[in-house]
């Protein structure tokens, strides 16, 4: 972990700029199809939009210029093109959007589909090629009882093809299912996504609808969800990863339209689920939290984030919102004080490896079962943060912090006993004896909070120092970079 936060400068001072191959483009052809550019420009010029903001992933930027060019040529609008976005891909930056003042946003490539609300936006996915034959048969494969009960999921950039894959197994297989992209709210527009597509399933008895990740798929009455299956269309991801968590009772299969392979997924979820559970000890262990802002394009984030502060304040725990972008190691390795964080994000960022990180970072909904006992782990688990909003599926009342009082139990990480603190009175940032005077600067200080870590530091940043260093003339400053200047040698 060391060589993430340092190095002995020799390396940086020689390095030199390397040229990446970019990537392959798509053919001129097919640019058309596989980015429907006509369907694109028919919804700008009949909603008359002049200002328009298209959204690549890092993937797909080297299609993005003759794209832009064909929409601007037929549209006559302005069009911007986005392309490093705040956090990731696969939400909607509308922040950088605003930014360049657009009036409609194209959302291009891989999307969790999280729903936003600020500005009305277009997905497009890209119709990425798929063997259907191949598909077909490494799904006889995996299921070779014709009465298998059978859930069709996919990757976005393969939705193109759930009809016709469709079409070709339901004669052999009547109890098979499949998935309709759908998304709530006008403000959404998925090109090619009709009335009829979303009430497909040929003429099954359809008894539950269940409307998830922006996937809507109906059962077959008399049947739960555990008594089906999962056969995943795409490459192993967070896609993936974030059905199999949700979906945990349920077995998968998957196929890889790019190596034409079919697999049964044998990821232990249940020793991914018993890690996640030692991250809520970890969590309740925890004093000072720092909330991460992971998105500014999912609905209902700001929400959440105050949901989380007053939870956190009624455990007893001390809050801090961060907001910093794109999290890598050393970012949130400058936050010493921090116990534990907890990161709002889209359902598929929110699960973040954090094994290489100085402090764990969990989910909301682990952050909940850690302060909110009567939200119990049942082994269900919560990737969406709007299920834990008011009036959703998985919201729980916190205690009453004046019948609970404080509560003693056994840490399970330390072993050490701790007391689970339940308070309804707001946090003063002004008590009697909180106030400490350092180069006359007045600080707020708590327990075990950032500013008594920072009191204890023997470094606590640069100071202005008034009025206090002699003014002289300019001089000529030092070459290179901080970390190895030219004056002071190699060593």
């Amino acid at each position: 972990m060391t060589a993430m936060f340092s190095s002995d400068g020799f390396q940086d001072s020689q390095r030199s700029m390397v040229t990446v191959a970019a990537a392959e483009s798509t053919d001129i052809d097919n640019l058309q199809e596989v980015y429907q550019i006509k369907e694109t420009c028919d919804v700008i010029k009949k909603r008359g939009f002049q200002k328009v903001a298209l959204q690549f992933p890092d993937e797909l930027l080297v299609d993005s210029v003759q794209i832009a060019s064909q929409i601007e040529s037929e549209t006559e609008a302005k069009v911007y093109i986005l392309g490093d976005t705040s956090y990731g891909s696969c939400c909607v930056d509308e922040v950088a959007a605003e930014h360049a003042g657009a009036q409609y946003l194209v959302h291009y490539g891989r999307s969790c589909l999280s729903p936003s609300r600020r500005l009305p936006v277009m997905y497009v996915f890209g119709r990425r090629p798929v063997d259907l034959q191949r598909c077909s048969a490494s799904f006889q494969e995996l299921y070779p009882d014709r009465q298998s009960h059978v859930i069709i999921l996919y990757d976005v950039i393969y939705s193109h093809i759930s009809d016709d894959l469709l079409e070709l197994l339901y004669p052999q297989y009547p109890n098979v299912v499949t998935s309709t992209v759908h998304m709530d709210g006008s403000q959404c527009y998925i090109p090619g996504q009709t009335q009829s597509q979303q009430t497909l399933n040929h003429s099954q008895n359809e008894h539950e609808c269940i409307h998830k990740f922006g996937r809507k798929f109906s059962l077959k009455e008399g049947y739960k969800l555990e008594d089906y299956s999962m056969f995943y269309i795409g490459q192993e991801g967070a896609t993936l990863t974030n059905f199999m968590m949700t979906w945990n009772r349920c077995s998968f299969t998957s196929f890889d339209p790019v190596s034409m392979g079919g697999r049964v997924e044998t990821v232990n979820i249940n020793r991914a689920l018993m890690k996640r559970y030692y991250l809520i000890e970890r969590a309740k262990d925890a004093a000072v939290v720092g909330i991460l802002v992971g998105t500014l394009g999912v609905a209902n984030y700001l929400t959440v984030i105050d949901q989380l502060k007053d939870t956190l304040r009624k455990a007893g725990k001390k809050s801090y919102v961060f907001a910093m972008g794109k999290l890598n190691v050393p970012k949130l390795a400058n936050f010493l004080e921090i116990d534990i964080y907890v990161l709002v994000a889209c359902c598929e960022s929110s699960l973040l490896d954090s094994s290489e990180f100085y402090r764990p970072v969990v989910t909301p909904f682990e952050m909940e079962v850690a302060c909110n006992k009567h939200q119990e782990w049942t082994g269900d688990y919560v990737t969406d943060f709007r299920d834990l909003l008011p009036g959703a599926c998985r919201h729980v009342e916190f205690p009453d912090p004046d019948e609970e009082g404080e509560e003693v139990d056994v840490s399970l990480v330390t072993g050490a006993l701790r007391s689970v603190h339940f308070s309804s009175a707001p946090v003063s940032s002004l008590t009697d004896g909180s106030l400490v005077q350092r180069n006359q600067t007045l600080t707020v200080a708590h327990t075990n909070t950032a500013a008594s870590f920072l009191a204890d530091r023997s470094w606590q940043g640069l100071e202005q120092k008034l009025g206090e260093t002699p003014v002289v003339k300019a001089v000529e400053g030092r070459r290179g970079i901080a970390i190895a200047y030219e004056d002071e040698g190699m060593s």
